[in-house]
């Protein structure tokens, strides 16, 4: 049996499917939409629409690839308003039976065939290029493929930040992982992950971006946008403001950041970093300010 046969498509509720980790006991999407959420989540928010009006060329940097949702996404949405574009993608991988897995189980066939065979290509050969197109798949620790870009010199218009949840695997949410991130994002570049979780968001701010919280898809959470700076990017973070609540949630222990600063750290030596920084702080626990704002939100 082979590797890819470890992933069995599970429907979501937009009609598109994903797959289950058992190695991390999580689904690669959202129950609400996979297809969706690749969108709304992580396309929109890099607003890669309007700059596919303006720039003759994109450049993406997905990390954590997975089935290849988002780089498809991206690709429709920015050809759909320039043909003309000329994109180069990165996506970081970790393993190709996933990829291959949702290209065995023709999780594509209802999109165009040109973005079919791209995803093909890219699973099995980690190498497209076409008229209009230069992709490569990356396969490694993203904590090292991410240095082999940097040394590229790419500077990606729009990253993608889709690892799973911080505490499944948090060596992809540590603020040095992070920081290398930024190294590879353009100054007017703009970077999304569905992810609003406190130590993230630190993760970020402390990587030298700014944030902002981009609008929940199907659950109630939020995702987060960053950019180095508001005038430079095509984007106004007023938009995505944080509420209050999100603003004093990083004033918790939740917002203490994971570390890892040899990046090369196992999981679980990660969690523990963070686990001994908050039991020694001295910052608000964020039982406290759970309960303050749920109070607040069921006042009348």
């Amino acid at each position: 049996m082979s590797e890819s046969d470890n992933f069995t498509p599970e429907l979501t509720a937009d009609g598109s499917f994903t797959f289950f980790s058992q190695e991390f006991g999580e689904a690669f999407h959202s129950h609400y939409g996979a297809r969706q959420e690749s969108f709304l989540k992580f396309v929109e928010p890099t607003q890669l629409a309007l700059k596919a009006k303006y720039k003759p060329m994109l450049r993406l940097l997905d990390v954590c690839y997975g089935l290849g949702y988002n780089t498809a996404a991206a690709l429709q949405t920015i050809w759909s308003v320039n043909p003309n574009c000329y994109v180069e993608v990165i996506g970081l991988e970790i393993n190709t039976a996933v990829p291959q897995s949702a290209i065995a189980h023709r999780l594509f066939e209802n999109w165009d065939y040109e973005y079919t065979n791209i995803l093909s290509q890219l699973a099995y050969e980690q190498k497209v290029q076409t008229n209009r197109l230069q992709a490569t798949l990356l396969i490694g620790d993203a904590r090292t493929t991410v240095q082999e870009v940097y040394g590229l010199g790419f500077q990606a218009d729009a990253i993608f930040l889709d690892p799973f949840s911080p505490p499944q695997c948090p060596q992809l949410w540590t603020v040095e992982f992070i920081q290398q991130l930024t190294l590879c994002l353009q100054n007017d570049g703009i970077l999304a992950t569905y992810s609003c979780a406190a130590a993230v968001r630190t993760a970020l701010l402390t990587a030298g971006l700014q944030i902002g919280s981009t609008p929940p898809v199907g659950r109630r959470s939020p995702g987060t946008v960053a950019v180095y700076k508001e005038k430079t990017a095509s984007v106004s973070l007023r938009t995505f403001s944080l509420s209050q609540a999100e603003k004093e949630h990083l004033l918790t222990r939740a917002a203490i950041p994971y570390r890892d600063p040899l990046l090369k750290d196992s999981a679980e030596a990660i969690l523990k970093r963070r686990q001994l920084e908050q039991q020694a702080s001295s910052l608000e626990p964020t039982s406290r300010w759970r309960k303050r704002w749920y109070r607040e939100s069921h006042s009348f």
